[in-house]
């Protein structure tokens, strides 16, 4: 899968990027300079395409190719337009779920949510382009291939997405352990959204000022949260539970 999704030259990711290919991420050597380098770097910042500065040696780890300082992840999926997949779940017989994820940075979570979303009916999932996990062979292999088979969306940034959702009739429910109701006291029965929140951050503050809902897990132990992908299945179920 590794050498499907990855390729690497600063030419050659130009040439992609120009072709319509879809750039997952980028990753850019360091303290790297010339005229080829920036033509990158400036047509990175004008298509919105996620990338970061790395050492050379992340990018000797990524291939053993002569990348001139820059690898790319080509995504293996090609992600679907918000307007338009919103617009065709409420024109069909389906009460909308849709499944938020702000900026999840852990590739197996994000695959095992993916998961999840599929056996639970889940209309599409929307990301931010910049800042979360790509789409790689890991998600695709945690994922269990669900990855091909459920729509996801990709928006400048996730308050795009509530804004959207809420201009739809969609109700916003966020999970999070700020939330003063459990996820048991809130409807999940009409068309709704669920947020779920980063690894270490959880949910961006300026995100939660804007939601519709907030909601919690019970939690008993001494633990004081759960890992993302397991809370996550247990505010999905729970919609399907109440829609059953």
């Amino acid at each position: 899968m590794e050498n499907e999704t990855t390729i690497f030259g600063i030419r050659a990711i130009i040439e992609a990027v120009k072709s319509g290919k879809t750039i997952d991420k980028v990753f850019l050597q360091k303290g790297l300079h010339g005229d080829l380098f920036k033509e990158l770097e400036n047509l990175i910042r004008s298509e919105s395409i996620n990338s970061s500065y790395v050492p050379v040696e992340k990018l000797n780890r990524l291939t053993r190719g002569n990348h001139q300082g820059a690898v790319a992840q080509i995504s293996p999926i090609a992600f679907h337009d918000i307007d338009e997949l919103v617009m065709s779940v409420l024109q069909s017989d389906k009460t909308p779920l849709f499944l938020l994820l702000d900026q999840l940075s852990d590739v197996r979570n994000f695959g095992a949510i993916v998961r999840t979303a599929e056996c639970t009916g889940v209309n599409g999932i929307i990301i931010q382009k910049k800042g979360g996990a790509p789409i790689n062979g890991d998600t695709i292999k945690t994922s269990a291939g669900a990855i091909f088979k459920i729509p996801i969306c990709k928006v400048d940034h996730i308050k795009d997405a509530v804004f959207h959702m809420q201009s739809s009739g969609i109700r916003v429910i966020a999970a999070t352990e700020k939330a003063e109701n459990y996820l048991y006291d809130v409807s999940f029965k009409e068309p709704c959204a669920i947020i779920m929140g980063s690894e270490g951050r959880g949910i961006n503050p300026s995100v939660l000022k804007v939601v519709d809902d907030k909601a919690k897990l019970p939690i008993l132990g001494e633990i004081e949260s759960l890992n993302v992908s397991v809370a996550c299945g247990a505010f999905l179920y729970e919609a399907v539970r109440q829609r059953s």
